[in-house]
């Protein structure tokens, strides 16, 4: 790089008195650091005005997280960390994100070659989205696992078509049958002719993780009975925003609720929705991916970035857990109701899903709940497939009929399978479990260690 030619700007945001050594050290032809930043406040705007390329901050700067740095890398600002090798604070660092970490106690020569690196790598991509971006770095005390499980997002338009009915029992039939009733369940005998069909192992190694992502009116806790004074999803966001999000963190704040199932509660009030933003559920995500087979994802309704309705990007997204559940999801379930307005509703859904790309590259397949002859009329299965092949270009429709069996469910707060597993839902629901395991590749398994949940 010529000085003469190209010169690549830098943000600096170092504490104590090592800042004047930095900003020494870069005083070099072709870098110039043209902002001193006493906080992330000033870093964050200045990264906004295009002030700089790189960012060099230390691991001590306040409210340093990782919603920052991916708020740096979208202004397309590389990000160099400062702490001393091999400490927790350099984990802090990676775990957050940032590009490169250089030893606080070292030369100017590594400093200056570390920030030359990243200038000459290609353009910031946009904060990580899970499987289908760039891979966020390994979150601290994460040993390498064998087993990197999918993700099921289960969205739908407005109106309460059932997504928080679907996504319990789904994650419930991926979880495998309850090998004994939870205390005081009642459960009816099934007929010997019923046969339902396998859809996941029943060994102790099978696990699945089902999350509240619903931010407008999460409900899987009044679902399955628990209590929600605290949101397990709003914890694990905030660990995951400060770089201490692990695989044991993530477990023991998803109790289980069934055999191989335990839950990560959601928001109990919709005002609370800032507290999951996108950077840091992506993590969850990614770290869900080590601790379970199978991450259920119950999402909210609204897909659209807030950056169409104001321009003030900084502000956190209305609909970022959605959109980073979205992004991160190997399958879509996309639930409607059977209802007139529920049809028309999920037919234009299906088609802002494609105009957002949302979920581009995730399997879709699409859920209408509630089939009932008498909102649709005779043979109300074959009525609703026809419509939505014709409107919508769904081929492969899956049906869940109307069933009392599902208040029965509610009221005690349990799955199907407990309650009435030769139930004509529970049966549906079953072959959508079957048919989301056969339509998607299986967990892959490595040499690592990894902590099930059981």
């Amino acid at each position: 790089m010529s000085g003469a030619t190209a010169v690549a700007t830098v943000l600096c945001a170092v504490r104590g008195p090592s800042e004047a050594d930095v900003v020494t050290a870069l005083d070099v032809p072709g870098l110039q650091v043209t902002r001193r930043c006493a906080d992330v406040v000033e870093l964050r705007a200045a990264a906004a005005a295009g002030a700089g390329q790189v960012g060099v901050v230390s691991a001590d700067l306040p409210a340093f997280d990782r919603e920052v740095v991916g708020e740096l890398h979208g202004h397309g600002v590389r990000v160099v960390g400062l702490a001393p090798t091999g400490s927790w604070e350099e984990s802090r660092l990676r775990a957050l994100g940032v590009d490169v970490v250089v030893d606080l106690a070292a030369s100017a020569d590594s400093l200056l070659e570390a920030v030359r690196a990243v200038v000459a790598r290609p353009p910031v991509a946009v904060a990580p989205e899970g499987p289908h971006g760039t891979p966020a770095p390994a979150p601290v005390g994460v040993e390498p696992a064998r087993r990197v499980g999918r993700v099921v997002a289960v969205w739908g338009p407005t109106g309460a078509p059932g997504r928080t009915t679907v996504a319990v029992n789904l994650a419930a039939e991926l979880a495998g049958p309850p090998s004994s009733p939870r205390r005081g369940s009642r459960r009816d005998r099934r007929p010997a002719e019923v046969e339902l069909p396998a859809v996941a192992p029943t060994g102790p190694e099978s696990g699945v993780l089902l999350v509240d992502a619903d931010t407008y009116g999460g409900s899987v806790a009044q679902h399955l009975g628990m209590l929600d004074e605290s949101p397990g999803l709003a914890a694990a966001a905030r660990s995951a925003g400060h770089g201490a999000l692990d695989a044991t963190g993530l477990q023991a704040l998803a109790p289980a609720v069934v055999p191989r199932l335990q839950v990560l509660t959601g928001l109990a009030r919709a005002a609370r929705w800032p507290e999951l933003p996108g950077p840091s559920l992506d993590v969850v995500w990614d770290v869900a991916r080590s601790v379970a087979d199978w991450t259920v994802l119950d999402c909210g309704f609204g897909i659209e970035s807030d950056e169409l309705l104001t321009y003030d990007t900084r502000a956190p997204q209305r609909n970022a857990a959605t959109l980073s559940a979205l992004g991160a999801a190997d399958v879509v379930v996309v639930v409607g109701g059977a209802d007139p307005v529920s049809l028309q509703r999920l037919v234009r859904a299906l088609d802002e899903l494609d105009e957002t790309g949302a979920a581009a590259g995730a399997l879709r397949v699409v859920v209408v709940n509630r089939v009932r002859s008498g909102v649709v009329g005779p043979r109300p299965e074959r009525a609703v497939r026809e419509a939505l092949a014709r409107y919508a270009g769904v081929d492969d429709l899956q049906a869940v009929p109307e069933d009392r069996s599902l208040d029965l469910a509610l009221r005690e707060g349990r799955v199907l399978a407990e309650v009435a597993p030769a139930s004509p839902a529970r049966r549906a629901l079953a072959r959508l479990a079957a048919h989301v395991r056969s339509e998607t590749s299986a967990p892959v398994v490595g040499t690592g260690h990894l902590q099930t949940a059981h």
